[in-house]
C-alpha cells in the first residue's frame, strides 16, 4: 500500500513537471504600458500598431518564439493581449513582455464585429517587419518575413494593419 502511494506521489510529480513548460507559453495579460515606460528594464516589446479601419469589436495581440515550429501555431503563443479596439487617431499601443532577449514573431488581429470569429471581409490583421498578406497566404507570413530581434531593454516595432 506504501509503495502505491509512493508511486502515485511520483507520477503526480512527474505529471506536474511535463506540464509545467506548457504552462509558461499561452499566458493571457493586461496591456500594461509601465512595462514599457521610461524606467522599464525588459524585455518587453513596445507595439504601435496602426491602421484601424474602425473603433469597434476587439483586438488581440499575440507573441511567439520566432521559429518555423512555433509561428502562429495553435498554443504556441507565449503572451496575448485582448483587448477592445479604442484607437485614437487609428492608432493603439502596447506592451508585450518576452521572457529574454531573442527571435520573436507578433501577430494583431482586429475583429471588427467582436465575435470572435475571422471574418476576411471586414477584419483586419498585421505582423511584426509589416509583410504582406494575402488570400494566396491566407494572411499568414512565414517566419523569417515576421520575425525580429528583441534586445534585453524595451524593443519598439510599429505594425501596420491590413485588411482583405
Amino acid at each position: 500500500m506504501v509503495m502505491v502511494k509512493v508511486a502515485m506521489g511520483l507520477m503526480s510529480a512527474a505529471a506536474m513537471l511535463v506540464a509545467a513548460p506548457a504552462m509558461a507559453h499561452g499566458q493571457e495579460i493586461p496591456n500594461d504600458l509601465d512595462r514599457c515606460g521610461a524606467d522599464a528594464r525588459g524585455p518587453a516589446v513596445l507595439v504601435d500598431v496602426r491602421g484601424f479601419a474602425a473603433a469597434t469589436g476587439k483586438v488581440r495581440v499575440q507573441s511567439y518564439p520566432g521559429t518555423k515550429a512555433a509561428w502562429l501555431e495553435k498554443g504556441e503563443w507565449i503572451n496575448r493581449i485582448d483587448v477592445p479596439a479604442r484607437p485614437s487617431h487609428g492608432a493603439m499601443r502596447f506592451c508585450m513582455p518576452v521572457p529574454h532577449a531573442g527571435t520573436y514573431g507578433i501577430a494583431v488581429r482586429h475583429d471588427r464585429n467582436g465575435n470572435g470569429k475571422t471574418d476576411i471581409s471586414s477584419d483586419g490583421g498585421g505582423f511584426s517587419n509589416n509583410p504582406s498578406i494575402s488570400i494566396f497566404n491566407l494572411g499568414k507570413p512565414s517566419v523569417s518575413k515576421a520575425a525580429f530581434q528583441a534586445g534585453p531593454g524595451v524593443t519598439k516595432i510599429t505594425i501596420n494593419l491590413q485588411y482583405m
